[in-house]
Order: C-alpha cells, then sequence, then structure tokens
C-alpha cells in the first residue's frame, strides 16, 4: 500500500512570497538566475511515506507524509518545510489532534493538501473506532477532510469522514481542480479494487450532492514478474500540454516482498477514460519509475514545479542499506521509505519520464526563486 512560479501543483495558485533558508538539510539549491548547484538523494532521509509537496502562500515548500514514529513519538500526519526542495526541516504533526470517529487508531495515512482563499484542505485516509482489533479484511478506511489557515497547520478534521468501507479502498486521497470544468475532483483508490473519482461541493469538504463514483484505472490479476499492476494506488493527476496525466503506483509497497513501481495513464478529459502507458505501446513500456540497485520499491509521487516552471517528482523508497524502522502499525510491515526528488520530463511521445531511475549521483537542483 500503501505528489515559472508554481502554478499547478494540485491544479491551484500557490503565493510567490520570498522565503529566507532553512536552516538544516541535506544539500544546497540555487537561485533561477546563478549557477548550477547539485543535490543527491535522499532529500529526507527518514521516513516519510506517501509525500506530496504543495508550494504555499510564505513562499516556502510543505511536504506531507504518512504517519510515522519519531524520537518515540507517534506522528499521525508529518509535516516538513523546505525553501529549495532540497533542504527540510521537520515543522511537526499536522493532525496532532485525532478525528473524534479514529480517536482510537493510530492508522492515518496518505495525505494531500490543496489551498483555496487562504484555507488549506488536507485529505487523508484513517480507519475508524469501529474498526479498530478487526482482521484488516473487516476494518476498513475512512476518506477524510481536515482544514487549517496555516500550511504547517495544526488541521481540524471535520466532524465525520466523507465515506467509508471495508478492506483499504479508501484510502490515497488527492484533490484536483479541472482547468477545464472548474470541478472540484477528489481521487483515491486501492484494495485490488479500481482507482476512482468523484466531484466534491463547492465546499470541499463533501461530495458534490448527485455524484457519481467512477472507475479509472483496473488492476491486472497475471503472475508477469513485470505486472505492477496487480494493485493500482497513490494517485496524482497534472495537466500538460492538453492532456490529464494520471501517474499511480503499484503493486506492493513494503515488506519482505516489496515490488512498488510508478506507472501513467492519459486522458483528455480528468475523468477519463484513461489509455496506460503499457496500453499505449504494446507493454514495452509499462513503468515511470521502477527499482535500482539501491532503491527499493519507489512509488507514490507526487508532482511539484520549481522556480524556473519545470516539473519535479517527489516519491518515496526503500534505501537497501537500511530498510527498517520501528513503525507505527502492522501494515507498515517496518519499511523504511525515504523521501526522493527526480527531474520529470516528457517525451517526444507525450509521455512522462524520468530524467533519473531514480538517481543516486549528484543531480542539477531545482531553481529557486531569488532572495
Amino acid at each position: 500500500m500503501k505528489h515559472a512560479l508554481l502554478l499547478l501543483v494540485t491544479g491551484l495558485l500557490a503565493g510567490c512570497a520570498r522565503p529566507t533558508p532553512p536552516a538544516t538539510g541535506q544539500a544546497a539549491a540555487t537561485t533561477a538566475a546563478g549557477p548550477t548547484a547539485t543535490y543527491t538523494n535522499p532529500v529526507w532521509n527518514e521516513d516519510f511515506a506517501d509525500p506530496t509537496i504543495i508550494r504555499a502562500a510564505d513562499g516556502f515548500y510543505y511536504a506531507y507524509a504518512t504517519e510515522t514514529r519519531r524520537a518515540g513519538q507517534v506522528i499521525n500526519i508529518q509535516v516538513a518545510r523546505s525553501a529549495d526542495l532540497v533542504r527540510w526541516d521537520y515543522v511537526g504533526d499536522a493532525l496532532p489532534v485525532k478525528p473524534a470517529w479514529a480517536s482510537q487508531t493510530d492508522s492515518f495515512w496518505a495525505p494531500h493538501v490543496s489551498e483555496v482563499g487562504g484555507t488549506y484542505y488536507l485529505y487523508f485516509s484513517a480507519k475508524p473506532n469501529s474498526a479498530v482489533g478487526k482482521k484488516d479484511a473487516e476494518a476498513g478506511l475512512c476518506l477524510a477532510v481536515a482544514t487549517a489557515t496555516s500550511p504547517a497547520g495544526p488541521f481540524t478534521p471535520t466532524a465525520a469522514p466523507l465515506q467509508c468501507g471495508t478492506g483499504f479502498v479508501n484510502i490515497d486521497p488527492m484533490q484536483f481542480d479541472d482547468p477545464a470544468t472548474g470541478k472540484r475532483l477528489l481521487y483515491w483508490g486501492s484494495g485490488f479494487g479500481p482507482l476512482k473519482v468523484r466531484e466534491l461541493a463547492p465546499d470541499r469538504v463533501s461530495f458534490a450532492p448527485g455524484s457519481q463514483v467512477m472507475d479509472l484505472i483496473f488492476p491486472i490479476k497475471d503472475d508477469d514478474p513485470d505486472n505492477y499492476q496487480k494493485l493500482v494506488e497513490g494517485s496524482w493527476v497534472t495537466y500538460h500540454d492538453g492532456w490529464y496525466y494520471l501517474l499511480f503506483s503499484g503493486d506492493n509497497c513494503c515488506g519482505d516482498k516489496a515490488h512498488y513501481a510508478v506507472m501513467a495513464a492519459r486522458s483528455r478529459s480528468a475523468t477519463g477514460p484513461f489509455q496506460t502507458l503499457a496500453q499505449a505501446t504494446g507493454g514495452q513500456r509499462r513503468t515511470v519509475l521502477a527499482r535500482s540497485e539501491r532503491w527499493l520499491a519507489p512509488g507514490h509521487n507526487s508532482v511539484v514545479t520549481d522556480a524556473a516552471g519545470q516539473p519535479w517528482l517527489a516519491y518515496h523508497a526503500i534505501d537497501t542499506g537500511r530498510k527498517t524502522f520501528t513503525a507505527v502499525n502492522a501494515e507498515q510491515e517496518g519499511s523504511r521509505r525515504v523521501m526522493l526528488l527526480d527531474r520529470l520530463e516528457y517525451g517526444a511521445d507525450g509521455w512522462p519520464r524520468l530524467a533519473a531511475t531514480p538517481s543516486g549521483t549528484a543531480q542539477p537542483a531545482p531553481a529557486t526563486w531569488a532572495r
């Protein structure tokens, strides 16, 4: 199981304030007008699964991630901050107070944050109190929303979740505003079912009355070792050159049998139908991002843009030199997933690809705003 100014991270406008450099981090980036600097993965060498990044109105980038254990303390939703996408500082727990309906659980997953009119919306998944202690197949997860006036939080959850169900279908939410229709869309899905989308209401914390769930990408059930689509999850939608690109991950994020990669599909509509890269190439190309000698099971990405308008893929991967940590719950299987960053490009055929997959040597750093 379980991604010019930044104009479209999740289909939302970001601010253009000039940040001051953070205090600590991995490597230094440069200004857009300065000489080329480099960075080396990982950009955040701590457990930080399912990362999503936005650029906020204060000029900083904020990254959010699945729950973890930090200095012995359980963090429900992690948040870190950076001025350059490379050097990151830990900020704290974006959701320090659990929802009343999930107050007994330590199972918070895959956040996504968007901002509209000064309000930040945190979409996430959590196990409800009614599922605590039950077997996985019966336990279920809920899609949920919380709001804040600051990108760092604290976020306040709504009184009730968006929806709940059995298994782990209700996970990995990603919110996207369709530039063509203006509709607010929520993508999600996993649990050996299809990736899904449904329209949100104008309040962004409920589904639009009368809207319907649409299935987009389906799992493929075969034992081909190159098949990463046995399970699909981690939806991320971005718009480029008239196409809606749906980047998604599969098949197994964690544990001794981790087998995970990023795949792509595209459509002329935000709600499909989508054609996958594998379908478009007759199976000759299936993944945008797959494992390397050092980085195992890379995936669950977000897309973020630097000061030069260059898109970057932020994602997690397991470092083969240090695979495990003391996880919060059994579903994480003790897999220590750190955050990596690589430049996203579009080939002559229009399909996304990475400059390195995943990179393990020094790479040109993202452009940053002059200070």
